[in-house]
């Protein structure tokens, strides 16, 4: 059986608490990547723990220049390696997406939201698409709050494998 900041479960929680942290944020963000941590591990240094999540955010601090679907955000995240107390990382970032099952759809902004955790097969991705003036029009006055996400198997595997990559290396036997 399972710890349960390995679960399904634990990684949707832990995403849905990414997504308000990043929405709160704003559009036009810099890539936030975040690692996810047992909550019981620091519950010592937590002023509020939230018992009811076992996983907590930690966020990293990514290097500036670093843009989202850049080259140098893949070369980064190929470098890291996560200590075994981290459980699992997400990252989030602003893409263009195009929905290729529509001919006509043109790219818009949006947040793509990837995490996985070491736990081999528990991995999630949900797409926030950005508002357009139209759509906030029609929500009212709190448009901007609402946050819509989709999802579905088989998005972003590159980014996928590429956090489960950190996950998989030894901090200890890096050059």
């Amino acid at each position: 059986m399972s710890a349960p900041e390995s679960s399904s479960p634990a990684l949707n929680a832990a995403m849905l608490e990414a997504v308000d942290f990043v929405h709160a944020e704003g559009w036009d963000a810099p890539p936030s990547l975040f690692a996810l941590v047992p909550t019981r591990l620091l519950a010592d240094q937590l002023a509020h723990p939230d018992e009811a999540s076992p996983l907590t955010l930690v966020v990293q601090d990514l290097p500036e220049h670093i843009l989202p679907g850049s080259d140098e955000l893949g070369d980064y995240l190929a470098r890291l390696a996560w200590p075994a107390e981290v459980e699992g990382v997400i990252l989030a970032q602003e893409i263009n997406f195009r929905d290729v099952s529509r001919d006509d759809a043109a790219a818009r902004p949006a947040r793509l939201f990837s995490g996985v955790l070491r736990a081999e097969d528990v991995e999630l991705t949900l797409l926030q698409l950005r508002p357009t003036e139209e759509e906030l029009a029609e929500a009212g006055p709190f448009g901007e709050d609402r946050i819509d996400l989709r999802g579905g198997p088989g998005v972003a595997p590159g980014v996928l494998a590429a956090l489960r990559y950190g996950l998989e290396q030894d901090p200890e036997n890096l050059d």
